[in-house]
């Protein structure tokens, strides 16, 4: 994929997944959006809701674009699946990775700078999941919204 390409593929097996793949540059999140923007067509969604998942949304892709990458050109990769109940986020990369310290403080806790998009993301979501990407390297965000 070139670095001003964007690549969008279904999952036939089950109608309910959708994987996107950025460039890892600020630019290209709004693709994302755009992709949440027309699952929202498929399942209709209240505007608040979908505003909500925009936003935790943009914060996951935001920390791949900001993180992990430091010294090059990357790629995000995201995937979408509906389900009748749910809808389940999954921002990933293989980058660098990053520590959660101070960017996931529990609850009365403070924040280091630039950590408020997980703690953003977790009041958005019913769940979240934050860690490592498997069998390799990079970081894995996952997160759940019960609709």
């Amino acid at each position: 994929m070139s670095e001003r390409s964007a690549a969008m593929a279904h999952t036939a097996r089950d109608g309910s997944t959708i994987r996107l793949t950025i460039p890892a540059r600020a630019e290209y999140i709004t693709l994302s959006r755009l992709a949440l923007t027309g699952l929202a067509r498929v399942r209709p969604l209240a505007d608040d809701t979908l505003a909500d998942l925009k936003l935790a949304l943009t914060e996951a892709c935001s920390n791949s674009v900001r993180h992990a990458y430091p010294g090059g050109d990357g790629r995000v990769e995201i995937c979408f699946e509906l389900r009748d109940d749910r809808l389940v986020v999954e921002v990933s990369d293989d980058g660098a990775g990053f520590e959660l310290d101070g960017a996931d403080p529990e609850p009365g806790g403070e924040l280091a700078e630039g950590g408020l998009g997980i703690a953003i993301i977790r009041s958005i979501a019913d769940e979240l999941e934050i860690g490592g990407r498997e069998g390799g390297a990079g970081s894995r965000l996952r997160f759940v919204k019960r609709l």
